[in-house]
């Protein structure tokens, strides 16, 4: 068990936890989360959105039971932590863009900060959040709020590398997008998963060389390696 350093409310559905401790971890990967004894009977999956001395912070949605137990947390409380779980966004070397979209901006801060180069862009529904931060890496940060995608403002010939989370249709939209252009494009896939470890096959995905698990052959896959048609029943 950890104890919780803050928890912060970065809109009314969006949380942001501090937890107290030296933890591992690389951009993308995600911990096994829960502050309840039996129910519910699963931890919650959370992308790692920070790592810093003494601490590591998790950016989450609020979207159900297991996750609003998170975001009553107070300083003091204790959580348990599993992880690092999963293979992250390479290492890479040249032009990158990150591109986010939703609580798919999450997971890209940790890049943010190794790339400190990378161009940035955000995608919003409705309300923005956590642009602060990326803004404090980089000025060069392109931020989208409503109806206009943010795809409209990448435009892929300019790198050699993009890293992208956020809903499927997005990244789908992008993978076609780059498609012809020599572009390295990894992107970060979501899909409901029960242990974590490639053990249960809840997450199993199916690609062009047979299935894939989320959990552990992702959450992050080169563009192509997954069915896109298969993460829409999300």
């Amino acid at each position: 068990m950890a104890k919780v350093i803050s928890n912060v409310r970065y809109a009314p559905d969006i949380s942001v936890l501090k937890v107290e401790g030296n933890y591992a971890g690389a951009m993308g990967q995600f911990y096994m989360l829960r502050c309840w004894d039996s129910f519910p009977v699963l931890s919650r999956p959370i992308s790692i959105y920070d790592i810093g001395d003494g601490y590591i912070a998790f950016m989450f949605r609020i979207v159900g039971t297991g996750t609003e137990l998170l975001s009553r947390l107070q300083p003091g409380d204790e959580v348990q932590l599993e992880g690092p779980f999963g293979q992250g966004f390479p290492e890479v070397e040249g032009r990158i863009a990150l591109v986010g979209g939703g609580m798919g901006t999450a997971p890209l801060y940790m890049a943010a900060k190794r790339y400190t180069q990378a161009e940035v862009f955000l995608g919003f529904s409705t309300a923005a959040f956590g642009v602060s931060a990326f803004e404090e890496r980089t000025s060069q940060v392109t931020v989208t709020v409503g109806a206009e995608s943010i795809l409209e403002h990448v435009q892929p010939e300019r790198y050699e590398y993009i890293f992208a989370c956020g809903p499927h249709l997005m990244l789908e939209a992008l993978a076609h997008k780059v498609e012809g252009t020599g572009v390295r494009l990894f992107l970060s896939a979501e899909k409901r998963m029960a242990c974590g470890i490639g053990a249960c096959l809840v997450c199993s995905v199916q690609g062009p060389h047979g299935n894939r698990k989320v959990c552990k052959d992702g959450p992050v896959f080169e563009a192509g390696e997954v069915d896109w048609n298969a993460l829409h029943d999300l």
